[in-house]
């Protein structure tokens, strides 16, 4: 199925694949280089990483640095100067603990992690594929956590990479909840945040994009019946643009692949239905999001609830790592299968997208660089491809799940492999994925 690497951990040597610098990169060059010299873990800047000492870093680095300057431009000892050095400890040494990992340790997928611009940058930019399709972004986010910041400026950096991006939806990431107040409350304060975003996008001073158009909030169903509350918190808050809610059932019993529940079962629970039922019965839609092992009980509640409109997210959750690494064909038969029975339901739509981290259909943590648009069009086109002719392009929205998906590869490209895919389609049926759809199930 064109995967290869799935579930493969390199630890090699960036170092061989990094260009040569101009002459008067030297100095930031050699930071890098010398985290890539450590790859092994065992060299002073690694060491130096693992017990966060900024001073032992910036001596390491300048060690590194001399005789990288000694070895290859036959230059004299360029000693950091001290304004130099606190540059280099205020802003590039963040960014160099976020870079080692990438090189230094196997890949930690189904886990969160901030983006390497520098490795990003690897691959020149490519030529937008058809610049004037309208799109509508059915899924990001926007945060910060982890040492990230994705508010409204860095989001616009990469909606205008060149595709016509006419509108996105947020989706819920634990941003920015209420610091105070009933536990149950807290999410809305993640709704008052977005709203105020997309209230700054619709002042037209940002761009033509109607920036979280449509929000999906957090609300625990298990509240049952009390979950009403939240939910009319929720729309009082958002500005008209509250449209529905995501709590994730996505659960395996391996460790490794990382939960988004706390426990399995969660569909199944009675108390969660009720909540369910409220949250239909308030006409909101419910994003779905499970694991491909999971999608049994998807369709049972699917069934249970043929009023309630669901977004299933990320292709129905394929896993590629963990205990499903090197199982790709019996990973995908699985998934076909609970699929072929969802698409049986009219009331699930599937959000084409989002199998960065979970299927691993790559090593984004080793590569050194990210794929083009073309392979990720062949290691994502299986799944994507089988949904479409599953549920029909009236049934399929693309996602960028940026900005998860921006740890393996730039929004541009991304959305260059999903036009590839569906270079297929008809006009109608490009409408439908790229915006149609997304229109008309959140209705934007």
């Amino acid at each position: 199925m064109g995967q290869s690497g799935r579930g493969q951990h390199a630890s090699g040597n960036a170092e061989a694949d990094a260009p040569e610098p101009p002459a008067r990169e030297f100095c930031l060059h050699w930071l890098w280089r010398s985290l890539f010299r450590n790859a092994d873990r065992q060299g002073p800047v690694a060491q130096a990483l693992d017990a966060t000492n900024d001073t032992l870093i910036l001596d390491a680095l300048e060690a590194g640095c001399n005789r990288g300057c000694d070895e290859r431009l036959a230059l004299p000892d360029c000693r950091t100067p001290p304004a130099v050095r606190y540059f280099i400890r205020k802003t590039v040494l963040k960014k160099m603990r976020n870079a080692v990992r990438n090189f230094d340790e196997p890949t930690r997928y189904g886990r969160i992690f901030p983006p390497n611009p520098a490795w990003l940058a690897q691959n020149p930019p490519e030529p937008i594929l058809e610049p004037d399709l309208p799109i509508v972004d059915a899924h990001h986010h926007v945060w910060d956590r982890q040492g990230q910041r994705y508010f409204l400026p860095e989001l616009l950096e990469d909606l205008n990479t060149g595709h016509r991006i006419a509108a996105t939806v947020f989706v819920q990431c634990h941003a920015m909840y209420r610091a105070a107040g009933p536990v149950e409350m807290r999410p809305v304060g993640e709704t008052e945040f977005v709203a105020g975003i997309a209230a700054m996008s619709d002042s037209g001073q940002y761009g033509p994009t109607r920036i979280a158009a449509g929000i999906v909030g957090f609300a625990d169903l298990g509240l049952g019946e009390r979950v009403e509350a939240v939910l009319t918190a929720h729309i009082d808050r958002g500005g008209g643009r509250f449209r529905g809610i995501r709590q994730s059932a996505a659960w395996d019993a391996d460790p490794v692949i990382g939960n988004g529940a706390p426990a399995p079962g969660l569909l199944m629970q009675p108390e969660f239905r009720k909540g369910l039922a409220r949250l239909t019965a308030m006409g909101l839609s419910y994003d779905l999001w499970v694991f491909h092992t999971q999608l049994g009980e998807a369709l049972d509640l699917v069934r249970a609830f043929p009023e309630t409109n669901f977004i299933l997210g990320h292709c129905g959750g394929p896993l590629g790592y963990g205990p499903y690494a090197g199982r790709e064909d019996a990973v995908f038969a699985q998934w076909k299968a609970g699929m072929t029975q969802l698409a049986t339901c009219p009331n699930v739509v599937v959000k084409l997208g989002g199998m960065l981290m979970r299927l691993a259909a790559y090593d984004y943590g080793a590569r050194p660089m990210p794929p083009t648009s073309d392979e990720l069009a062949e290691l994502w086109g299986p799944y994507i491809l089988t949904c479409i002719e599953l549920f029909g392009a009236g049934r399929c929205l693309f996602e960028s799940n940026f900005p998860v998906e921006k740890m393996g590869i730039g929004y541009a490209a991304l959305w260059n492999a999903f036009k590839l895919l569906a270079s297929g389609a008809s006009a109608d049926e490009k409408t439908a994925l790229f915006s149609g759809t997304a229109t008309r199930v959140y209705r934007l």
